[in-house]
């Protein structure tokens, strides 16, 4: 009797252990790279199939599912990601269609990354135009979101896009281009994934060219006519970044520049360069964890950027090398903290004053964890309807430290506000991939044709087919 007590004891168990299994496979727990927004999706969909895709959109009109479009989730305020929907994962659809070395073009799947590209290109002496700093992202993403990077002579990826095929609501394939389905196209390209899946894209490319880099340190209240004077008036200078300092005892004043100015007359081939590797990961990851604690490992990491900005200056790298890196230093895992991005763009013109006021509202909020503020580069392109940059524009990348509890989301969303306030004030705006902080007001005033992205919304996807969590917070 008591054998067949204990075994039915171990069949209810396992069928248990079984029905959590299964509901948990079914109904799976998803989230964006911050962890802030833990989701329950229905289920979790991949292929490397086109027509399988297809057969995703057409079974979720069936069974009227909603479905979220994901790539390496780096977005951050549930644009991956809707409640009880489907989660379609783009990533191993990769493949890479075409390219042709002599017109500059390369076709790729949306799950393709911007290193894979890269890695294909390289021998051929061709690079991209415009990619974010780090190579990890798919090319679907970078497109939803209308990334722009470090290059300061081709402006936003939008208008790297010779044309892509995108899957509609109604399952049906569909191409986009400047010329062809142009109001699509433009609500496509940092569009957040809400009007279809983004099947493929053609891209325009660039030669790869060696550059030198110059680094410099200055004041902020420099920093706009240096940068008019000696890096934009410079057509041999291709790219820059700046960063100021978060040390205590240069707050928001102090700054370094670098710049990457072309070595070779325009037209002269180059060799390919060998693509680098991250190889001194652990060495700012230890630094960057310092100015993670206090304002001590603040004071140190500043100085440590400002050694390392002088130690690169004069050395040489590929075009192709500076749009490389990985950041992998930057991964972090707390139990009870995460990090977040905002990122503010504000006009050149207003930068000091801009600087002066963000001081001031930062200067006594003890508990906001500020690490590091990266500056570059956008020129005025509105071809988007969801476009940024509403003249020539610096765009400043805050990396935050934050609490995971309701309490520091709080508090973290009150500073956001209140510098995203400053930002509107001089004539900017803030760019939408993050965290859900800025209020409906803060991005129709950023975004003066939030209306019409919300109208085109309900146009060319007027059951809801694709949702996300971003849509959801801020349709008017």
């Amino acid at each position: 009797m008591k054998r067949y007590l204990m075994l039915l004891v171990y069949v209810t168990l396992l069928f248990v252990s079984l029905h959590y299994f299964i509901d948990q496979r079914a109904e799976p727990i998803t989230e964006d790279r911050n962890r802030l927004l833990p989701v329950k999706m229905k289920a979790i969909k991949t292929t490397d199939s086109t027509a399988e895709i297809q057969q995703v959109v057409l079974d979720a009109n069936s069974e009227e599912d909603p479905i979220a479009i994901a790539g390496m989730q780096h977005s951050q305020g549930g644009h991956t990601e809707y409640p009880d929907g489907i989660l379609l994962d783009m990533k191993p659809y990769n493949k890479i269609l075409a390219f042709d070395a002599e017109e500059k073009t390369i076709t790729v799947q949306s799950g393709a990354t911007w290193r894979d590209i890269q890695d294909y290109i390289n021998p051929y002496g061709l690079a991209l135009k415009v990619s974010q700093s780090q190579n990890i992202f798919t090319i679907g993403g970078s497109l939803s979101v209308n990334a722009h990077g470090l290059d300061i002579r081709h402006g936003s990826l939008i208008d790297t896009v010779e044309s892509l095929r995108l899957l509609d609501a109604n399952g049906e394939i569909l191409t986009l281009s400047p010329e062809q389905n142009t109001e699509l196209f433009q609500a496509v390209v940092g569009g957040y994934g809400l009007f279809g899946i983004i099947l493929d894209v053609t891209l325009r490319l660039t030669d790869d060219e060696m550059y030198e880099i110059h680094s410099e340190q200055l004041q902020y209240d420099d920093y706009s006519d240096y940068f008019n004077e000696n890096v934009i008036a410079d057509d041999s200078v291709k790219m820059h970044l700046a960063r100021i300092s978060l040390s205590p005892d240069s707050y928001l004043k102090e700054m370094y520049v670098i710049n990457y100015q072309a070595m070779e007359p325009k037209g002269v081939p180059m060799d390919p360069q060998k693509l680098r590797e991250e190889t001194l990961i652990a060495v700012p990851k230890f630094f960057l964890g310092l100015a993670r604690l206090n304002e001590q490992g603040k004071r140190t990491f500043w100085n440590t950027q400002k050694t390392y900005s002088a130690s690169i200056d004069g050395k040489v790298i590929s075009r192709n090398n500076v749009m490389r890196s990985d950041s992998e230093f930057m991964e972090y895992s707390h139990p009870e903290n995460t990090e977040v991005l905002q990122e503010y763009f504000v006009p050149v013109k207003n930068f000091e004053a801009y600087i002066d006021d963000l001081r001031e509202t930062l200067i006594d909020e003890e508990d906001f964890n500020l690490l590091n503020i990266t500056i570059r580069y956008v020129e005025k392109n509105e071809k988007a309807v969801l476009s940024y940059a509403k003249e020539d524009m610096f765009s400043l990348v805050l990396l935050i430290n934050q609490g995971t509890d309701a309490k520091s989301i709080e508090d973290t969303g009150r500073v956001v506000r209140n510098m995203i306030d400053v930002t509107l004030d001089y004539g900017g705006s803030y760019y939408l991939p993050y965290f859900g902080y800025p209020t409906k007001e803060q991005m129709a005033e950023a975004y003066p044709r939030t209306r019409e992205f919300f109208d085109l919304k309900e146009e060319y996807d007027p059951s809801g087919r694709f949702m996300n969590i971003f849509y959801e917070e801020y349709k008017q």
